[in-house]
């Protein structure tokens, strides 16, 4: 049986859970930095005619990623998976700017 009062414990899950989503918050304002980096990242594919999806390069990106979680002692695979996950947002995001920047070649015509 735990010797911790409940309420005492209680208050230490509280205050954890709240450094949490100050964390999640932090996470939030970075996947925003990122999304508008591949924005512009999309922008300029377009602009140079390159196509959005380049799977040699997400594939890099994943390699990196897993290789830093493991020299900070995180999974890897949970971390790759999840990276997985935040280059497809990222993709959709350059996807976006080809749907929403007019090139260069036509605003021109």
């Amino acid at each position: 049986m735990n010797s911790t009062k409940p309420g005492r414990g209680a208050a230490a899950i509280d205050a954890l859970r709240l450094r949490i989503e100050k964390t999640d918050d932090l996470l939030l304002a970075l996947l925003q930095r990122r999304m508008r980096l591949a924005r512009a990242i999309g922008g300029a594919k377009l602009g140079a005619g390159l196509p959005v999806l380049d799977p040699a390069r997400e594939a890099r990106v994943v390699r990196r990623v897993a290789a830093r979680a493991r020299e900070l002692g995180m999974p890897a695979e949970e971390v790759r998976s999840l990276f997985w996950n935040i280059i497809a947002l990222c993709r959709s995001e350059q996807l976006f700017a080809r749907r929403t920047v007019v090139p260069a070649t036509r605003a021109s015509r």
